[in-house]
Parts: structure tokens; sequence; C-alpha cells
């Protein structure tokens, strides 16, 4: 039809029909969002075992050269030239006004090599943004076609180590090359140890058949992730942040070195300094509705059930979460509406719904730190 935008296909396409996979939209590309197992097995899979998730909607980018730290600092609220070398880091890029063009990992590896992994919808916007700044710098921004898979659960470790011995020496946030170009991250988003990797799309489908023919692993859609990452309370961007949604405001001011709270050379650096003198009116929490039925994102809330009580902030993210048992949900809140055991209400097609203010995250993080 014309002025239809179709969605991208990913390069594994055929390896999801195989699976079974069901697809949907998102991010601009057609997604498995759920397999055979269903989103409450596959969830409880990764928990488990081991998930093997295609997230090749998201993109690389490479920043190279001798400027290249500077040209992270500048576009990053962090100074990336202090920042070890195999090491990824969880950062964001700000506009002028202090709201979140995306939220990032930004990984080390060389004295004069960096790699951006940014989200799918955000991807043209941030390579366009890269490019605008490295007009100041001597570095290049280059997109790096990969084939982007996540391998996440207790068992993930033990999987990867038959196909890729070196995975074992990585701790959480650790990065490396393999001599073929391969990327692999000890890191992912849902709360368990597990590994990024980043192939040639040449080698991916190989390899992806290999890790799925071991039984501990299975596919995993993204119905599933959305699930596990909201049980580890980890943000979506478009859902849980955005470009009007500054850090402090998102609730991951944390990922700011203090020295850089009141300002810096970074973009949006001003902006995020005024924020945080003038205090910041909204907090981040998360919410368990009563009850078996999930509050959704885009749910208004309510200081008290009765008609006239006041509106105080809004679900960002919201669904059942199969490890705990009940539904879970992000919100924003204003700062003094309530604290940890507090009962506010969600506004779920038109009648007030009971939630407890809880603390994140609401599983525990299993996250390989060494030892």
């Amino acid at each position: 039809m014309s002025g239809v935008k179709m969605a991208k296909q990913l390069p594994l396409k055929e390896l999801h029909v195989a699976a079974g996979a069901r697809f949907g939209p998102f991010a601009g590309y057609d997604m498995p969002i759920t397999y055979p197992l269903g989103v409450m097995k596959e969830h409880l899979h990764t928990r488990e075992a081991a998930g093997l998730f295609d997230i090749s909607h998201m993109s690389h980018i490479e920043v190279r050269g001798p400027q290249a730290a500077n040209l992270i600092s500048r576009a990053c609220p962090y100074d990336a030239s202090v920042q070890p070398l195999r090491t990824g880091r969880y950062t964001y890029m700000l506009n002028d006004q202090g709201g979140m063009i995306d939220d990032l990992i930004v990984s080390r590896l060389g004295d004069e090599r960096f790699l951006v992994v940014a989200n799918g919808a955000c991807a043209d916007k941030d390579l366009a943004h890269l490019e605008q700044i490295s007009a100041d710098f001597d570095a290049t921004v280059t997109h790096i076609p990969r084939v982007f898979l996540a391998l996440q659960g207790p068992k993930a470790a033990e999987a990867l180590a038959k196909l890729i011995p070196a995975s074992g020496t990585l701790v959480f946030m650790q990065v490396t090359e393999l001599s073929d170009g391969t990327f692999l991250s000890r890191s992912g988003y849902t709360g368990e140890d597990g590994f990024e990797i980043g192939l040639s799309p040449d080698a991916a489908e190989d390899f992806a058949k290999q890790l799925v023919s071991d039984p501990a692993v299975e596919w995993i859609g993204l119905g599933a992730r959305d699930s596990l990452r909201i049980e580890a309370g980890l943000p979506l961007y478009g859902q849980d942040m955005d470009e009007d949604t500054d850090p402090a405001t998102a609730g991951l001011i944390w990922a700011v070195p203090k020295d850089l709270r009141s300002g810096g050379a970074y973009v949006g650096a001003q902006a995020l300094a005024e924020i945080l003198a003038g205090g910041v009116s909204r907090k981040r929490i998360g919410l368990k509705p009563e009850g078996r039925a999930p509050v959704r994102g885009g749910s208004v809330l309510f200081a008290g059930e009765a008609p006239d009580a006041p509106e105080i902030g809004i679900v960002t993210s919201g669904g059942f979460g199969p490890s705990c048992g009940h539904p879970v949900a992000i919100g924003r809140i204003e700062k003094s509406a309530g604290a940890a055991g507090d009962r506010i209400y969600a506004d779920v097609r038109g009648k007030r719904h009971a939630c407890s203010i809880e603390k994140l995250p609401f599983v525990e993080h299993n996250y390989f730190r060494g030892g």
C-alpha cells in the first residue's frame, strides 16, 4: 500500500519462523513476540536455565579516532577518557533541555575505539546525533551491521562456554572482541547472568543453531523479555523515559558522576544542572497491583479511590510477573505522594485499582561479578 512503511526484517528471520515464532511490530522491525512455549514458560525458562533472544533491532555504532573519548564525553554525561579498557558502561545521550535522546551501553574496545549500542527505535537519530558532534573532533562514527543475540539465565555461562571458552573469563559489564571480530559482553536486560553477542551476519545463523541445540537453551520472544526486565526494575526507552524526561525524573541520575551533575562539557549539562538545582518533582517507584489483573503503562495514578482524589503520577510499564506470581509495574509519582508500603490507585478502564508502592527490583539481580 502506498505510503505504508514496511517493517524491517531480522537477518535470522527464517530461523525464527522455523522455531514457530509469532511476530509483531517493535522499533520498526518485525520481531518475534513469543514462541510455542508461550510467554509464561519462556519467562520462567530464562530464570531457571538459559533464554536466547534476537535483539538485532539494536544498533552498533563504532566511534574511532584520537579524540574518540572526547566525542563520547561530549555526547554522554561521563568522562570516557578514564573508562577502563574492555568495560561497558550504562549511560545516555541528552538533548539541550536535559531530556533523554536514548539510553545506551558504551563499551571501550581500545584507547581510541568505543562501541555504542543503541536502541532500535532510536538508531537513526542516535547515529545522526553522533555524526553531528563528530564534526568538532578527530574521530569517525560508523554503523556496524551485526546480528545481536542475548543469552540470559543461570545456565547461560555453561552453554556459551562450549562455543566460546573465553566467555568464562568475563564478569558483569566486561567486554571483549574475538579474533573474528565477534563482540562479547557479559550483560543483558533480564536481571540474570548472561551475555550479549554481536556477530557478523555470515556467521550468525550457524552460531545460533549451535546455541539452541543445547537442551538448556530456548528461543525467547519480546513478550517474556518485557516481563523479565520489569521484574528486574529495568527501564525501557519510549516507556519509562523519552526526550521529555530527564535522568533524575526517570530515576537514572546514578549514571551521572556526582562531579558532573552541576555542569560539564556534555550536551544538556546546563539544563540538567538547573533541573537538579530546582529539585525534581517526581520519583520512580515499583507497584504491586492487588489481585491478578495487570496494570499497563499509561494508566494514571491517584492518591485515593474516591473520584475527587488527586492525580499523582502515571504507570510507565506494567504487566504480569511470572517469577513473582503477581502483577508488577513501574511508575512515576510526585515525590511527596507516598513511600514503600503505601497504597495508591491506578485508573484501569475507568475504575480505580489498588496498588502498593514497592521498592525496585521485584526480583534479585543475579549478575556474575566474580569470586
